[in-house]
């Protein structure tokens, strides 16, 4: 006779979701959808009008697997540490090809990509670094940042002030290339803002831990 109990035997086995997902290979090929990125960014030196849109559009898919990969994760419970450290790397290493090659079109100033990805990737790898001891849940001024920097930074990957462009498409051009200067300020203001946040309350609840 077996000595478990019955309520011991009905007792549900909790098993982690495999690595091997449909949110991860979305994120994974959002990874590797950089380099692509970049490269159609930067044909002819930015100047190829057709690489530029090809450019956005691989952004824009970025973007919106980066959406649904999370959603996905969460209601089907599928969330897992390689999609935990994989996520973070690569919403950053888009978006840091998207400013680094968007300055080196001349589209975007050096000095505002260099204090961007400073912030950005000091709070990815404390982040990852802190991981199992302490949780930080991302925040709404956490998400208007992200919003903020892929709607600028999408309509900034667009030949907005190209001369090459249709004559009807020129104003609107201008005016939708210097909206994207005014949100992609509002951004960096915003990645400021809720760095700070971040640091503070990984202080606070690292000084939690230790008056324990």
């Amino acid at each position: 006779m077996s000595d478990a109990t019955p309520a011991a035997a009905d007792q549900p086995t909790t098993r982690r979701p495999s690595n091997w997902n449909v949110p991860n290979v979305l994120t994974t090929l959002r990874i590797l959808s950089v380099p692509f990125y970049g490269w159609a960014l930067l044909v002819d030196g930015g100047d190829s009008i057709t690489w530029r849109v090809v450019a956005w559009a691989i952004f824009l898919v970025a973007m919106v697997t980066d959406k649904i990969d999370g959603d996905l994760a969460r209601k089907h419970g599928l969330v897992t540490d390689f999609g935990k450290i994989a996520d973070p790397i690569a919403d950053k290493a888009l978006t840091g090809m998207a400013f680094i090659g968007l300055s080196v079109v001349g589209d975007v100033w050096w000095w505002v990509t260099v204090v961007v990805l400073m912030r950005e990737w000091s709070v990815t790898l404390l982040r990852l670094s802190i991981l199992k001891k302490v949780v930080i849940a991302a925040k709404d001024l956490g998400k208007l940042k992200t919003v903020a920097q892929a709607l600028a930074l999408g309509c900034l990957t667009l030949p907005l002030r190209d001369p090459d462009l249709p004559g009807w498409m020129h104003v609107p051009g201008q005016v939708v290339f210097y909206a994207a200067e005014v949100l992609l300020a509002v951004a960096v203001a915003l990645t400021l803002w809720s760095g700070w946040e971040f640091f503070r309350d990984v202080w606070r609840q690292r000084a939690s831990l230790r008056s324990r």
